[in-house]
């Protein structure tokens, strides 16, 4: 087990864990960005992105690359690991990892982002990016004038259903219940709404198709009926965990186990910071990430200054 010291450590590497480390790089703070899998994070599994400025259409692994590239080009370390535990001794943060390292720091950046809840139905994985999706905003413009199937019946499933009226010809939001669990307005917008329409009592078995998801196989759960339903992209809204619970110290969460923070990213705890999907906001966008990350950056290099002063 070894100790190494670093002014900033950032706790995974996706955009904003990357921006974050770039900033901190950059302010000339001895930064590294710990990431357990490939940087890039989500992004680098999304087929195509067309929201991010700059890049009307980029791969998602393109872009992941480009942002690692111009990170480390600050001087950003970056290594591959996963961290177990972060902690509080004294003015340190120490953040200990699978491999035995500990890291100490003056600063700690959360950007461990989250995972959507999956349907584990035989399909999703294989047409993930090509038809299968978690984020309308991201992927409802690639479908225009297709019939989008939405699954769920939230908040979430409701309202990106409603925002996907604004491309597809239709959506049909298929629920495994016989009513819907979002806000009593959200759903009355969404039942006026002309090309929304409902499946009740139903969940998908199977995504089908060849290089692109063509249909859905579904069961009702009352009567056991079987049928199949022609779509060109299926979107899933049945859950999203946030990776919000590496800190030892108990940090204020909402009731969905976001991280809290204030409009410098500041948790509860000082010193550390959280930033992207792991924090309680209103949308999951690369830019949102990457807004978040600098401002964590320059919040966390201004903390250590006053340290230090």
């Amino acid at each position: 087990m070894a100790e190494k010291l670093y002014d900033i450590v950032v706790v995974g590497g996706g955009p904003g864990g990357l921006t974050a480390g770039l900033y901190g790089a950059r302010a000339n703070r001895k930064t590294i960005v710990i990431e357990r899998l490939a940087t890039g994070g989500q992004i680098a599994n999304t087929h195509e992105v067309e929201d991010y400025p700059g890049f009307e259409l980029i791969s998602g692994a393109e872009l992941a690359m480009k942002m690692t590239d111009h990170a480390k080009k600050f001087g950003l370390e970056i290594v591959s690991d996963e961290v177990t535990e972060v902690y509080t001794e004294g003015d340190d943060r120490l953040v200990a990892t699978a491999s035995g390292d500990i890291y100490r720091c003056k600063a700690v950046i959360l950007a461990t982002g989250g995972s959507p809840n999956l349907l584990d139905v035989p399909g999703e994985k294989e047409y993930l990016g090509r038809g299968v999706s978690y984020c309308a905003i991201c992927d409802g413009a690639f479908f225009r004038d297709q019939i989008m199937a939405v699954v769920g019946g939230g908040d979430a499933a409701v309202e990106e259903g409603m925002f996907l009226t604004n491309f597809a010809r239709k959506v049909i939001l298929i629920h495994r219940r016989d009513k819907l669990r979002a806000q009593k307005l959200i759903q009355e917008r969404a039942f006026k709404n002309p090309k929304m329409e409902f499946i009740w009592d139903t969940v998908v078995e199977s995504i089908n198709g060849n290089d692109k998801v063509e249909s859905l196989s579904l069961k009702n759960v009352k009567t056991g009926e079987k049928s199949t339903l022609e779509v060109g992209a299926i979107f899933v809204f049945v859950g999203f965990v946030p990776n919000s619970g590496l800190v030892r110290e108990p940090l204020k969460k909402n009731e969905s186990g976001y991280i809290i923070t204030n409009a410098h990213m500041e948790t509860s705890t000082e010193g550390i910071y959280a930033i992207g999907d792991v924090r309680e906001q209103l949308v999951k966008q690369i830019t949102n990430a990457v807004g978040d990350g600098t401002t964590a950056a320059v919040a966390a290099e201004k903390y250590i200054e006053e340290l230090e002063g």
